[in-house]
C-alpha cells in the first residue's frame, strides 16, 4: 500500500509541474478546462499522499488548490 500512495503522490506531482509548464510556455491557457483538470487531479495526487503522511498543513493547501480548481471548472461550465 505504501509503494501504491507514493505512486500517486508522484503522478500528482507530475500533473501540477506539468500544469505549470503548458501555461509557463504558452502552450495551454490558464483559464483552460485543461489546465484545470491538470490541477485538481494533481491536488488529489499529493492530497492523498500528505494525508497519509499526517502532513496537515500539506494536505489543507492541497484541498484549497482542489476547490480553486473546482470553482473554476464550475464557472467556466456556466459560460
Amino acid at each position: 500500500m505504501e509503494i501504491f500512495i507514493q505512486a500517486v503522490g508522484w503522478v500528482g506531482t507530475f500533473l501540477v509541474v506539468l500544469a505549470y509548464f503548458l501555461v509557463s510556455n504558452k502552450k495551454i491557457d490558464s483559464s483552460s478546462r485543461y489546465y484545470q483538470l491538470l490541477n485538481l487531479f494533481g491536488a488529489i495526487g499529493v492530497g492523498v499522499n500528505v494525508f497519509h503522511q499526517q502532513s496537515w498543513p500539506a494536505l489543507v493547501l492541497q484541498i484549497v488548490w482542489g476547490i480553486i480548481a473546482i470553482f473554476s471548472l464550475l464557472r467556466k461550465k456556466q459560460s
